[in-house]
């Protein structure tokens, strides 16, 4: 599609963002998978842009996983939801901001589905009464972690240490925007973008200096679909997501990736460790494959955070072949240093991936 046939889409599906004072809740697979990502997001919000953004340390899952996989019903999942909701307005805030694209999805379609059957959202309200004593409530607004970045995009770029540009050329890296499953292909006026071109990743990569890289399989799940993935006789087809993805951006030479689900950087990440010791096949240049990141680690590259502190040692992709386009500065020999500053021993090479 042609550049101003994207705009109009873009300029079709906006939404607003408050400013400041936001509640925020932490993810489940991305405190497990990237760990660093989120407390990125909260030191450049907080102490970069001086944004509110409050955590309770009473909030659990949404029950996004368990939901999807059909191991609770609608009915528990929403009533863990309305206590989500109901800690944020005890704590007297009214923006909801979310770090999982999954949990962004369940919290739209539990807020959509009690605007459509106010009978359900009354039953809800009483089994939250009767579990937990809390009075229900809910958002002004609602949030994912990646809009309030791709709000503040420019005043980040504004702070930037390093641009998404190849120092040696001064060309700008090509980058694949891989957007979340659940962030708008449900609910299309949700998302920034709306679902066929969302712009919430599009944005950050263009503001920051990168180039957009348009490819055919751009909107096709990363393979972690949980009845995919969770469910082991399954694990193939996911694989065959993942393989059908990189095959199809393969011809288009991007020199990294950017996602704004916690799954999906897994995933892409991951898989291509499997896939290159299944076929022997690499992609990226040299047998390096692509680097993985998420939204907020690109955010803090882009600021010169130290590559080890964003934990981007943690990806089987390495990191440094991007780091060297950058142009960045950082010692190779803290990667895998722990918090006393000793080292912990690097992972084993893999047989057709090279880790550095």
């Amino acid at each position: 599609m042609i550049v101003e046939g994207k705009q109009k889409i873009w300029a079709d599906y906006q939404k607003d963002i408050p400013d400041d004072h936001y509640f925020y809740v932490r993810s489940c697979i991305r405190q497990s998978f990237f760990p660093a990502s989120e407390v990125t997001f909260l030191d450049i919000t907080r102490n970069k842009l001086g944004k509110d953004f409050y955590e309770s340390a009473y909030h659990t899952t949404c029950g996004g996983i368990a939901y999807h996989s059909d191991s609770i019903p609608q009915e528990t999942a929403m009533t863990i939801i309305a206590r989500q909701f109901a800690l944020m307005h005890e704590c007297g805030y009214e923006n909801y901001v979310c770090s999982c694209i999954t949990s962004f999805g369940c919290y739209t379609e539990t807020l959509e589905t009690w605007h459509e059957f106010p009978e359900l959202e009354a039953k809800i309200r009483q089994y939250l009464w009767d579990s937990c004593k809390k009075e229900f409530a809910k958002p002004k607004y609602l949030a994912h972690a990646s809009d309030i970045i791709y709000k503040f995009r420019h005043e980040i770029a504004k702070q930037a240490k390093y641009k998404l540009v190849n120092a040696k050329t001064g060309k700008p890296l090509k980058v694949v925007e891989h957007i979340g499953c659940h962030y708008s292909k449900m609910f299309p006026s949700k998302g920034f973008g709306g679902a066929e071109y969302p712009h919430v990743l599009a944005g950050m990569i263009e503001a920051w200096g990168g180039e957009v890289v348009d490819y055919p399989e751009r909107r096709q799940c990363c393979g972690f679909g949980f009845r995919q993935y969770l469910v082991q006789a399954n694990r193939g087809y996911s694989m065959s997501n993942t393989y059908k993805k990189f095959e199809s951006m393969e011809p288009y030479e991007p020199d990294l990736i950017i996602t704004n689900c916690p799954g999906c950087p897994y995933f892409l990440d991951r898989w291509q460790y499997v896939i290159a010791e299944q076929t022997g096949k690499t992609y990226g240049k040299d047998g390096y494959g692509i680097p993985v990141l998420t939204y907020e680690e690109l955010a803090g590259l882009v600021m010169g955070y130290d590559p080890w502190d964003l934990g981007l040692q943690m990806h089987q992709v390495a990191i440094e072949p991007l780091l060297e386009k950058m142009g960045y500065e950082y010692n190779p020999k803290d990667k895998y240093k722990g918090i006393n500053g000793k080292n912990l021993g690097s992972p084993e090479n893999p047989i057709n991936i090279k880790l550095v």
